[in-house]
């Protein structure tokens, strides 16, 4: 199994490339922090390696920029190339397939340009009769995106992206 899930913020600004078939990609670096801190007290980070591709590289260039939290699912790939010198130059990276936001608008630092899900009132929710299989599954909380006003909502009318959940 190749499954690698990472949650950090990103080192600069993402910027979304065309390769020659005019495939959208995007290279980025996430700082993750390290779960002990050093002799010093100092929490240390590991830097690692992006790539993304198609919608979620269009994604990760709209919504995310330099120090918001991201949140990624993927896999790690190794691959080879010859530089200009001619030597043989490896690269790890992941392979990012989803990407989620992690801070709110209204959090620390303002990250991502978008707005917290939040629960719907409990008036538009009927909870499924007692003794029905529904009533013992496990649920998750409804949401729903909301703007907050201020006219800088990065979601605009006919505006459309992949998220990472279904509204």
């Amino acid at each position: 199994m190749n499954r690698v899930e990472l949650v950090g913020r990103i080192t600069k600004d993402p910027e979304v490339k065309l390769t020659s078939n005019q495939t959208q990609y995007c290279n980025f670096t996430v700082a993750v922090d390290r779960k002990f801190k050093d002799q010093n007290g100092e929490r240390q980070s590991d830097f690692i390696n992006c790539v993304a591709w198609r919608q979620t590289a269009g994604f990760i260039g709209k919504y995310f920029h330099k120090g918001s939290r991201i949140g990624v699912c993927g896999s790690l790939q190794t691959r080879s190339y010859e530089n200009q010198g001619g030597q043989k130059v490896f690269v790890t990276e992941v392979v990012v397939d989803e990407a989620e936001f992690v801070d709110s608008k209204g959090g620390e630092g303002g990250n991502g340009g978008y707005s917290k899900p939040a629960s719907k009132p409990a008036e538009s929710f009927t909870p499924p009769a007692q003794g029905t299989a529904a009533a013992s599954a496990p649920t998750a909380p409804m949401t729903k995106i909301e703007d907050d006003d201020s006219g800088d909502s990065a979601f605009g009318p006919g505006d459309s992206v992949n998220l990472p959940f279904e509204l």
